[in-house]
């Protein structure tokens, strides 16, 4: 990279770190229902619409409810969709008059935008009217979108909460998290790219005399279009769809590197600050930014792999002479390291975007974007959806740590048994898996035009044998098998848990099913789920807020059931919110003195 490229990678970084902690701290309050600066505003709009639609704000939903919700809302718009694509050419704002979808791309265009996949089987500017993309498809941006969101703001609160089945209600979720959150910076980021030169208008497309015409081509179309207020929410709901065919490599989408910048942001904006919301809603910031951490680092890696070997070149046009990095596919005004950088925002979220064409990659190039895809897009992941994955690989490792250091696999003081941990494997493998599946499916189905048999009808291409797909999943097979090792060794732990053991290794697990009878050595008192604080009472003179102070203080750094037990108790009850401190000295609990807490600017903090 020239010194050019470094300096704008480095303050692309600079910038997103330095918004997650503001924008994480904004959508805590946000959906936490805590006052805002933008509060007054909004406010009277948001009571307005849970009037119209007559949702009670302070009633909260059990899984089931918030679950049943979800999927109602999402349905009931899929439907609009796949009806505005039927009905396209009856429906204004249709200046070119282009006719309406057949049924076949109108259903799977409104799966992939209802699903936030934003796959398209059409070319935008040729296909779509200015009614289908604005009312149609950028509804669906924004709604996916805050979908995402709700979904892990619902889990978080699982995490934090112990005495209740309630984690929320749906319809305040999704409509504080379009209002407040999505709606204020996709306007912010749309008048940004206006002024870069992105387009924004109603006009019909224009047709244009050439500078340099020939007896074949004499003039051009150019295409108009609401581009700007679709392209800020396609980029910050880490959608993708794009609304022309070329995408963000198209001029009228990303005409500067100043807008390329700025659509990198916007696609890991809200999934960075989702990781430092989910710290401060859990009483603890230092997971949040660990999860941050592991994020930031595989994305750091994917870019510098990307980046080398593309700037690599290609050996086989190097025998030819020319020397250089890869541009084949990629824009110049952006550069090599803005288009590595956008690749692996893009394919590490899920977003979709592009700005270069992936298939004009190097093969070792190719394979970083298809790797930050098949572990499941959640290096940084999408809006939502990222961080959730994530936290299931988190859930799986704090589970095989726990066991091997011998001690109850727990999380943010919750157990972690085998129903967790086969919830957690799931969501990690179905959608591979999924994948493999179908895809195997269309290899061998006549019908399909990928299939074996539809490649000879047709005569063009090399039908992949049957000896290929068996080679190919005897290739497959050991991978397979590592994928449900970590399955199997689950139920063997399954067995132990039945007569309360925990294996601390394979061997034990191998011996699970010889269990009879249990020999119990414990020298320390046997408790029975978790011990945690509910109550702060003072003696002395001193008050309770004083008491829950010191309290939150000296747990800190406890990172066992009963230590964060009290940082929440002294968040829910005294609104007491405190970071760890660097500079902080964690002193942690040993039998001769009996005491546990922090060393802190010279003062001592014990319990």
């Amino acid at each position: 990279m020239n010194g050019s490229e470094w300096l704008q990678t480095i303050v692309f970084f600079i910038v997103l770190l330095a918004m997650t902690k503001p924008l994480g701290v904004y959508m805590s309050h946000v959906y936490q229902s805590e006052h805002t600066f933008l509060s007054p505003f909004l406010e009277p709009c948001e009571k307005l619409l849970y009037h119209i639609c007559g949702v009670n704000q302070h009633e909260e939903m059990d899984w089931k409810r918030y679950a049943a919700s979800m999927l109602l809302l999402n349905l009931a718009l899929f439907a609009a969709l796949f009806i505005i694509l039927l009905l396209q050419h009856l429906l204004p704002l249709n200046p070119r008059k282009v006719p309406a979808f057949s049924w076949q791309p109108a259903l799977n265009t409104a799966i992939s935008f209802v699903t936030n996949t934003n796959w398209q089987v059409y070319a935008g500017e040729q296909a779509a009217s200015y009614f289908t993309q604005m009312v149609g498809l950028t509804v669906h941006n924004f709604v996916s979108a805050a979908t995402g969101m709700a979904i892990v703001i619902a889990l978080i609160r699982g995490f934090v909460r112990r005495r209740t089945s309630a984690i929320g209600n749906f319809w305040v979720d999704m409509t504080r998290g379009t209002l407040y959150i999505l709606i204020p910076i996709a306007i912010i980021a749309a008048i940004l790219l206006v002024s870069q030169g992105v387009i924004q208008n109603f006009s019909a497309y224009r047709t244009v005399p050439l500078v340099q015409a020939t007896a074949a081509l004499h003039e051009v179309t150019i295409p108009m279009g609401p581009v700007a207020s679709q392209e800020a929410i396609k980029e910050l709901g880490t959608n993708g769809g794009g609304f022309f065919n070329a995408n963000s490599a198209h001029p009228f989408e990303n005409p500067t590197p100043f807008s390329n910048f700025l659509e990198i942001l916007l696609i890991l904006l809200i999934p960075a600050g989702l990781t430092h919301t989910f710290g401060l809603m859990v009483g603890n910031t230092r997971h949040g930014w660990g999860l941050l951490a592991v994020m930031l680092f595989l994305l750091v890696v994917a870019f510098g792999a990307l980046q080398w070997a593309e700037s690599s070149g290609n050996p086989l046009v190097a025998k030819l002479g020319v020397s250089g990095a890869n541009m084949e596919g990629k824009e110049v005004r952006f550069g090599l390291a803005g288009s590595s950088l956008f690749s692996v925002a893009t394919t590490g979220t899920s977003c979709g975007a592009v700005n270069s064409m992936h298939d004009s990659l190097t093969p070792i190039g190719g394979l970083i974007p298809l790797s930050l895809i098949l572990t499941g897009e959640v290096v940084f992941g999408g809006v939502g959806s990222g961080l959730y994955t994530m936290l299931a690989f988190a859930i799986i490792a704090v589970f095989v740590s726990g066991l091997m250091i011998g001690r109850t696999p727990e999380y943010l003081g919750k157990k972690i048994e085998v129903g967790e941990m086969w919830l957690s494997i799931l969501v990690i493998l179905i959608a591979g898996v999924t994948v493999l599946i179908l895809s195997g499916i269309a290899m061998i189905t006549p019908v399909s035009p990928l299939s074996i048999y539809s490649v000879k009808a047709a005569g063009q291409g090399t039908p992949v044998s049957l000896t290929i797909l068996v080679a190919l999943f005897v290739c497959l097979a050991p991978t397979t098998i590592a994928a449900l090792l970590p399955a199997i060794g689950i139920a063997g732990m399954d067995r132990l848990f039945q007569k309360n053991v925990i294996a601390l290794s394979g061997r034990a697990i191998e011996a699970a099913g010889d269990v009879n009878v249990l020999l119990l050595d414990k020298t320390g008192p046997i408790t029975h789920g978790n011990r945690e604080a509910v109550a702060f009472v003072p003696v002395g003179g001193h008050n309770d807020r004083e008491l829950a102070e010191a309290a939150l203080m000296a747990s800190l750094a406890d990172e066992t059931p009963e230590g964060r037990s009290v940082v929440l108790l002294a968040k829910e009850k005294y609104g007491l919110i405190r970071e760890t401190p660097a500079s902080v000295e964690a002193v942690e609990f040993s039998a001769d003195p009996r005491l546990s807490g922090i060393n802190l600017d010279g003062r001592l903090y014990r319990k």
